[in-house]
Order: structure tokens, then C-alpha cells, then sequence
């Protein structure tokens, strides 16, 4: 399978060490393209829920993967979100091709776009964070609940079902929320001139342009990988929402992780990912 050549790709929401987190299926299609830019847009690793005792070594191909695509030369972006806001605290952070920020600006063939995670938007972040840690558990479990129902339904023949988006869908205060995000996020975009604005956190991916007082802009959100399993990818001037369908990566192995420089005892003595994140925790 030949690698996609794609200009920019944009992940968010990826919620690396948890056990809704879809490590495998990323890594397949992180080897399946060749981007110039990678802008990895908040909560790619949750330090929230960071545990020793889960840290699977598909996650670790992951950063493994993501390494080897800064070796090679590509501009690659981490923008802090609020599950890993504790590396907000080394912001404006750059060796080589790798730069840690809280937000981006970039010009696309003339037209700037705005990258940020958008958890200040979080009215529940700002001001009751715990509640919000305290849900992101009750998240996870119910991505483990629902992994066990539809594994139950697939054996039965039937149609597998998202928990989460059942209930956004039923609950109008979710979906009230989720048009207010997309609308003040527009507004913000219009008033500083930006074609395009970039958001991850609200696990809901999305093209879609808004008219505001002022003008208009093109939102777009990347999902995640824990439901949703979407990127943004932006080649040739235009802008596309990648959907993950396994049967399209069947001929992709996540056995090698292509590092053909370094082996998995060498890699791991330079980047013991465990350690670095019970000292930041710390």
C-alpha cells in the first residue's frame, strides 16, 4: 500500500493511556500517508487519566510513529488541550521539526488558519474542573460499556451503536452546546480575519461554514479517535474529514513501526514515556 502524500493533516483528541482510546487503528493510518505537516490539536495524551499500569505499547508506537515523522522532516505541531494542560507549562517548546504550543496561526495558500484545541470555550473547564476530570472517567467507562455491547451485537449479526452519540443526540443542552462552540469559535475566527478556524475537544468532527456579523469563515473540527476515529486533511487547497474504515488498512502491520535507526531497547532508554509523565504529573 502505497503512501497518501497530504500537505497537512490535523489529529486531536486521540486520549493516549486510556482504554478508549483507538492506538492501533492511528498507527495504521499514521503509516499510510506522508504529510509535510502534522498538527497534533490537544489531548493527544491523557495525563488526566495517566496510569502506569495502562500504557499499552500500540500507544507507545503512536509517539513512536509521530518521532520518526519529525526525524524525516516534518513540521510537526503539539497543541496543548485541557487533557494535557500540565505541558502548557513548557509552551513555545522546539527541537527540529517539533514545536509545543497552546495555538497556531499558519498560512494555507494565502489564507491564515487559526489552530487551537478550544476547551477555553469549556464553561465547565473554566470553572468546575473537577467535575469535568470526574466526567472524562465516566466517559471512558462508558467507551468500555459500549465496546462489550457492540462486540455482543457484531456476534448476533447486528449493527453496531454509540452510546455517546445517542445521548448527545437525545439531550438538546449537548447539542446547544456543541452549535454554541462552533458559533463563538466563528465569531472569534471573523473578528481576527481568519479563513479557517481548526478545534478539537468536542469530539465532533466538521466542515462547515458560518456566517457571522461580520463576515464569514469555514469552522472544522478532527474528531477523535476514540469514537469518531477522524483526522482533518488538507491537500491541494481544499479540506476533507478522513473517516477510519478497517477494511481499507487490512494489508497495514502495526508489528514494525518502521524504525529502522533506532531498535524498540534504544528508543525506550531515550524515551521513557512513563517516567516523563509522572514527572510532569508530579
Amino acid at each position: 500500500m502505497s503512501k497518501r502524500e497530504i500537505d497537512l493533516v490535523v489529529i486531536s483528541d486521540v486520549h493516549l493511556g486510556t482504554y478508549g482510546c483507538h492506538a492501533k487503528e492511528l498507527l495504521k493510518y499514521l503509516k499510510s500517508i506522508k504529510p509535510k505537516t502534522i498538527i497534533l490539536n490537544g489531548d493527544i495524551i491523557d495525563i488526566w487519566q495517566f496510569s502506569k499500569s495502562y500504557w499499552p505499547e500500540s500507544h507507545m508506537k503512536v509517539l513512536r510513529r509521530i518521532m520518526k515523522n519529525v526525524s524525516e522532516g516534518t513540521s510537526v505541531y503539539y497543541l496543548t488541550g485541557n487533557h494535557d494542560e500540565m505541558l502548557r507549562k513548557f509552551c513555545d517548546l522546539s527541537f527540529g521539526t517539533f514545536h509545543l504550543a497552546n495555538k497556531l496561526v499558519l498560512e494555507l495558500d494565502g489564507r491564515k488558519a487559526w489552530f487551537f484545541h478550544g476547551d477555553v470555550f469549556d464553561v465547565t473547564m473554566q470553572h468546575s474542573k473537577w467535575l469535568a476530570k470526574l466526567g472524562a472517567i465516566g466517559y471512558d467507562t462508558l467507551i468500555l460499556l459500549n465496546r462489550l455491547v457492540n462486540w455482543i451485537l457484531i456476534k448476533s449479526g447486528r449493527q453496531k451503536m454509540s452510546f455517546s452519540q445517542r445521548i448527545k443526540a437525545r439531550f438538546k443542552d449537548a447539542v446547544k452546546f456543541i452549535n454554541g462552540f462552533e458559533n463563538i469559535a466563528a465569531e472569534l475566527a471573523i473578528d481576527k480575519g481568519y479563513e479557517y478556524v481548526i478545534c478539537g475537544h468536542i469530539h465532533q468532527p466538521e466542515i462547515r461554514r458560518i456566517q457571522g456579523e461580520n463576515g464569514t469563515t469555514l469552522y472544522l473540527n478532527s474528531g477523535d479517535w476514540v469514537e469518531s476515529l477522524t483526522a482533518l486533511e488538507y491537500n491541494n487547497g481544499n479540506w476533507e474529514i478522513f473517516r477510519y474504515k478497517a477494511e481499507n488498512f487490512n494489508q497495514i502491520l502495526i508489528t514494525d513501526d518502521g524504525l529502522t535507526d533506532l531498535d524498540d531497547e534504544d528508543l525506550n532508554a531515550k524515551l521513557d514515556i512513563k517516567e516523563l509523565l509522572e514527572k510532569i504529573r508530579a
